[in-house]
């Protein structure tokens, strides 16, 4: 899997936004230069969150960006599909949509099981997760195995 841009400066942002504990909006200025995100990218990205219902905007003086919803409600997955679409997709297809000839329809399988994976991180962890920096150990303990931190 590949993390866009876009997915990285989503969450980024929504960290800054759960990490405001009185809940005041921040504006997009403010959050681009907290974690150094093109302003014009950043708006982009807002507006899909916006469409999603993970983040509402409040107009005027005081006026910014907030959650649209609780923190320990919006998992990195829900962000992610926000602002990029599925989690695991092959040609555009949902791995499930994927049509192949007998002796290749063994790769539908294999992308399922990726899908399910990235499930498996992705829709534990929370924005409040990510805010507080405690990860679920269910994904601390994929990082407590040296070979995990390798390139391969």
């Amino acid at each position: 899997m590949r993390v866009s841009a876009k997915s990285d400066y989503a969450l980024r942002a929504l960290i800054e936004m759960a990490g405001r504990t009185d809940g005041t909006p921040v504006s997009a200025e403010e959050l681009g230069r907290l974690q150094d995100i093109p302003h014009g990218f950043l708006q982009a990205i807002l507006a899909d969150l916006r469409r999603a219902g993970v983040v509402v905007s409040q107009r005027g003086q005081s006026g910014g960006w907030r959650l649209g919803r609780s923190a320990d409600k919006v998992s990195v997955a829900d962000v992610i599909r926000a602002v990029d679409g599925p989690l695991v997709s092959v040609y555009g297809l949902r791995p499930e949509a994927v049509t192949y000839n007998e002796s290749a329809e063994v790769l539908q399988h294999v992308w399922i099981a990726a899908r399910d994976s990235l499930r498996d991180v992705f829709e534990t962890v929370t924005i409040q997760s990510l805010s507080d920096r405690k990860l679920p150990e269910s994904v601390t303990s994929r990082t407590a195995d040296e070979d995990a931190w390798q390139p391969h």
